[in-house]
């Protein structure tokens, strides 16, 4: 079974032109990193609080994205970061985060890795859908999640608050839609902290950019 870390890669996939939506932006990096860090508490290797993140574990997922985020939790002697500061100090693993979990997904016989060329001299990347059946069912796993009120699965709420800190929603509702579901998104984002952690980051890095813009 695909990781939280590469479901969310699937749900940034753009199926038409095989590359993964604003997979550089700082937002997207934030997530992906939180992401590993909620696969990491699913492994009982972390535990969390509102006040901090504890080892519990340090042994080898086998994940290749777990275990590198992992180790650097594991060489840190600092025992009283919150998992704000966690998100924060992983942030710059991020694209090797990206990377591993891509290679992943292509191991899985999920996505394949197409080299090509922009403008005959920059190299690029794609990768496209070898089988699309992963991304349809965790589409389909939020929207039944938002759409009834049966009792969540744990790793639903997580996927769940990962689309909604970087707007993915969008891809999968219509604007009506997401205003219509609203008070849902919001009850059920409120249960998972390392969810609510990524957002409160996120927000906080949206403000400090939107300060920064020229009027």
């Amino acid at each position: 079974m695909p990781t939280i870390a590469e479901e969310f890669l699937l749900l940034s996939h753009d199926e038409h032109s095989g590359r993964m939506l604003y997979a550089t932006q700082p937002i997207t990096q934030i997530a992906l990193v939180g992401a590993v860090l909620m696969d990491l508490a699913f492994c009982d290797r972390i535990d969390t609080d509102l006040q901090q993140l504890m080892l519990v574990d340090p042994a080898p997922t086998g994940e290749p994205a777990l275990d590198h985020i992992l180790g650097k939790i594991v060489e840190d002697k600092n025992e009283q970061r919150s998992i704000r500061d966690w998100i924060d100090r992983l942030a710059p693993e991020a694209e090797r985060v990206r990377e591993l979990s891509l290679q992943r997904l292509i191991e899985r016989g999920i996505l394949r890795e197409v080299e090509g060329r922009f403008l005959w001299a920059f190299s690029t990347r794609r990768y496209p859908m070898v089988d699309d059946k992963e991304q349809t069912e965790v589409k389909l796993r939020i929207a039944q999640l938002l759409m009834s009120d049966d009792i969540p699965e744990a790793r639903d709420i997580a996927i769940l608050n990962l689309a909604d800190a970087c707007g993915l929603l969008h891809e999968i509702f219509s604007n009506q839609e997401l205003s219509r579901l609203e008070e849902r998104i919001e009850q059920l984002t409120r249960m998972d902290l390392i969810g609510q952690a990524i957002s409160a980051t996120i927000d906080e890095l949206r403000a400090a950019l939107v300060t920064v813009v020229p009027r």
